[in-house]
């Protein structure tokens, strides 16, 4: 058996897996996760039929392009390098122009593979976002910190709450508000923040405003405006303790972190709060090679 049928073989047998998955509810999940799949360096996701296919750096594997090649599909391929900052590059298949929507659990959400490093949305947050949509309901509140293209707000919406969508970024606010639109849902009837979270925290603090939810999912290292640097490792723990401060007293906390560098034990230490209880998530199955995310509940 030549190495295009062996890794062929492995690329097939780790896209199977993934059937119960991509279904009519949902087109967009990762089909190949590296060791986990026993390919080794190799990553794949799809998009609503379009696939992005990712490396540490350097070239993809001869065998594994020739496989890319033959599916027919929109191929795109994106290093996975701290300091690269461009859209994936075409590789196969028709150019995707634009963004498009991608469903998730029945929900919809703008990617695109001209926008820079990110696509749009973090596939592996698929089953918090689904949780977050469960325990929303009408009259509750939601907060979503950094809250990138607004996905958790998307589903806490959905559910019924009202929510508060904050970002550094207004590019993303108004992804954000696409999304919502895209689901049916007018963002005038919710709310959206530009600006730093700690500040925000602070001030809804003094406000007296209240939340029945709060999602806290930051990068592992960001800088604001002024300069103000962020790190998981630091600063995590405040972020948690300012938040607990604006939430009602039967409220939850969703805090997630990909820092590699802390485990699960010391991440909840990290969040945990007085007089209330943590809880851990597994990641997805789509995602076997390493429980990279932390994704701890507190309650």
């Amino acid at each position: 058996m030549d190495c295009f049928s062996v890794i062929g073989n492995l690329l097939d047998e780790a896209v199977r897996k993934r059937d119960e998955i991509l279904r009519e509810e949902t087109s967009a999940l990762r089909l190949v996760d590296g060791a986990g799949d026993g390919v080794l360096g190799f990553a794949l996701e799809e998009f609503a039929g379009k696939w992005l296919a990712m490396t540490p750096g350097g070239e993809i594997q001869t065998e594994i392009k020739d496989w890319l090649k033959a599916s027919g599909r929109s191929v795109y391929w994106k290093r996975l390098d701290q300091h690269q900052k461009d859209s994936p590059m075409h590789l196969y298949g028709p150019a995707v122009n634009g963004a498009f929507p991608v469903l998730e659990n029945g929900l919809r959400y703008e990617v695109s593979f001209e926008s820079g490093y990110s696509q749009g949305i973090f596939l592996d947050q698929r089953l918090n976002r689904a949780e977050v949509g469960e325990r929303a309901e009408k009259g509750k509140k939601v907060l979503n910190l950094f809250s990138y293209t607004g996905g958790f707000s998307v589903a806490a919406a959905l559910g019924g709450a009202e929510t508060t969508t904050l970002d550094l970024s207004a590019v993303y606010l108004e992804w954000a508000k696409r999304n919502f639109e895209l689901n049916g849902l007018d963002p005038s009837e919710h709310h959206f923040c530009k600006g730093d979270a700690f500040h925000w925290l602070k001030r809804f603090a003094r406000q007296g405003r209240r939340f029945d939810g709060i999602v806290i999912d930051p990068p592992t290292f960001s800088r604001d405006e002024k300069g103000k640097v962020f790190r998981v490792e630091r600063d995590f723990g405040e972020l948690a303790t300012l938040a607990a401060k604006v939430l009602n007293r039967d409220g939850w906390m969703l805090c997630c972190t990909n820092y590699r560098k802390i485990s699960l034990p010391d991440f909840m230490r990290m969040v945990s709060q007085p007089r209330m209880e943590c809880s851990g998530r597994d990641m997805p199955m789509d995602f076997p090679e390493e429980d990279y995310l932390k994704s701890v509940w507190v309650e």
